[in-house]
């Protein structure tokens, strides 16, 4: 090593050491001399970003709260809506659309619930630890698309919330009051952090879910014998498992970021148990129950009013209905349903922000939760009448990148890194010269939609190969990516000389 790059990487461990300085200082140091601050510290929100946690301050044995963090941020609204998209969108019966979502349910949820073992064994979060694939300066690329991702989720929960309230209040509530409403009790939630966040995530679910049940109880009747429809194509079913695999693959860009206090003694199948379970037993549920509902609309007058222009809170305000009064009750827990899943996307959102702005390092992580919801509310607030074509459009693309990145991560990990935690210097997460250059990792993703392209099928474009396969793109952009990346990658240890 040269003398420049022996005070290259000098300067860079100073720095790394004086941001974890600054990040870590208790409220007593004379650099918090903001009052506000202290008291936020005092009160337990959470200010840490991205720094990695130390193995000493890995304490947490909770394991068993990351099944309900999963599990309540998929029971609300839009994992039933997202289940609609197959009978509305793609004309599939209830047996062939309930059929998708258990395969390809089951198939998409194993990626996020293996990468959030990462998180106790490494105590970074999750686009940190990509940086070991991509690079310090091109994890950013992945980063943007994260922080898309995210914000798209949270703008389609806050639509779908906010039509929930007004349907709730017979219109004396617009649909804009609804989403502000809904945006800001997912703020709170999220600015206070790891802590208040598990909490919320643990109780939350648990009246949601009783008003499905509740809502199925009234109107299950209706869901027996589903009328006949035509008979599915290949490219209809594959077309509905792209939303699917955009619904459920994309949580991978957050999942070790609610693990990395956790013990890192505790057994990564335990993690991935709690992981995967909590995943696949909400998202096939709710979107089972979405797809048998939206066919029986057209045959139930209320349901097919409150359905009108696919207002899914109308929907389900309808199907409560019958209850009275306490159906107003219902639809009103229904609307903040999608609160826990916005709370959790922010808390992810402002460490992403982080990623992609690195010298954002020093801001505490809670200010970046008011960043997401201004930029949250107003896009709700203009996209809210147009949900079916935003949601079809949004969930069908976004698959693809998350596949290929999946495919990196992955493949680094197990043949690169051999599966062994030891082989990350934790010490390198935000030193440039030390990490790899992302040169193969984004030369493999990019290179693979040279034949994604040709496998998608979007309203706006359908590739020569699928108007013939229909939509095979996310499977593609993963296997391509996988063939592509470990030759690249082999090459750019060769010529840099380090891992």
């Amino acid at each position: 090593m040269s003398l420049d790059e022996e005070g290259d990487v000098g300067k860079e461990g100073a720095m790394r050491q004086a941001v974890i300085a600054v990040a870590s200082l208790p409220s007593t140091s004379p650099l918090y001399t903001d009052c506000w601050t202290k008291k936020l510290l005092s009160y337990g929100v959470e200010s840490r970003g991205i720094q990695p946690v130390p193995a000493e301050e890995r304490t947490d044995t909770q394991f068993n709260k990351i099944f309900f963090l999963w599990f309540s941020l998929n029971v609300n609204i839009l994992t039933f809506a997202a289940g609609t998209l197959g009978p509305a969108i793609f004309g599939l019966g209830l047996r062939d659309s309930c059929l998708t979502i258990l395969f390809f349910n089951i198939i998409c949820c194993a990626p996020p619930a293996y990468l959030a073992t990462w998180g106790p064994k490494l105590g970074m979060r999750q686009m940190v630890i990509s940086r070991y694939s991509f690079g310090y300066y091109g994890i950013i690329i992945p980063c943007i698309l994260n922080l898309v991702n995210m914000c798209g989720f949270s703008i389609l929960n806050c639509i779908l919330g906010g039509q929930a309230l007004a349907s709730a209040a017979n219109g004396n509530l617009s649909w804009t009051v609804g989403i502000v409403v809904i945006a800001i009790i997912s703020l709170l939630v999220s600015f206070c952090g790891y802590e208040v966040l598990n909490w919320y995530e643990k109780v939350t679910w648990v009246p949601v879910l009783i008003t499905f049940i509740i809502a199925l109880g009234v109107g299950g009747k209706h869901l027996f014998n589903p009328p006949p429809v035509e008979p599915e194509t290949a490219a209809d079913v594959l077309g509905f498992a792209g939303i699917l695999a955009g619904f459920a693959i994309t949580f991978s860009g957050l999942s070790s970021d609610f693990t990395t206090y956790y013990r890192s003694d505790v057994s990564r199948w335990r993690i991935f148990g709690y992981s995967f379970a909590g995943l696949l037993l909400s998202i096939v549920t709710l979107q089972c129950l979405g797809a048998a509902v939206v066919i029986a609309a057209p045959s139930i007058p209320a349901w097919e009013q409150g359905y009108a222009g696919g207002n899914i809170g109308g929907l389900l305000e309808a199907m409560v209905r019958p209850t009275g009064g306490f159906g107003k009750f219902l639809a009103v827990l229904l609307s903040l349903s999608v609160a826990g899943n916005i709370a959790g996307t922010f808390y992810s959102i402002s460490l992403n922000i982080q990623i992609f702005i690195p010298p954002l390092v020093v801001v505490p992580r809670y200010v970046f939760s008011l960043v997401a919801t201004a930029i949250v509310i107003p896009i709700s607030i203009v996209g809210a009448h147009r949900f079916y074509d935003t949601i079809t459009n949004f969930l069908g693309l976004i698959g693809y990148w998350a596949s290929a990145f999946i495919a990196i991560i992955i493949l680094e990990h197990l043949v690169i890194r051999h599966n062994n935690p030891a082989e990350y210097d934790l010490h390198d997460w935000d030193a440039p010269r030390r990490l790899p250059s992302g040169i193969a990792a984004l030369a493999a993703g990019i290179a693979s939609f040279g034949l994604v392209i040709p496998c998608m099928s979007q309203v706006w474009f359908t590739g020569p190969i699928a108007k013939t396969t229909g939509d095979i793109g996310f499977e593609v952009a993963f296997g391509v990516s996988a063939v592509l990346y470990l030759p690249f990658r082999l090459l750019e240890i060769r010529i840099l000389g380090h891992v």
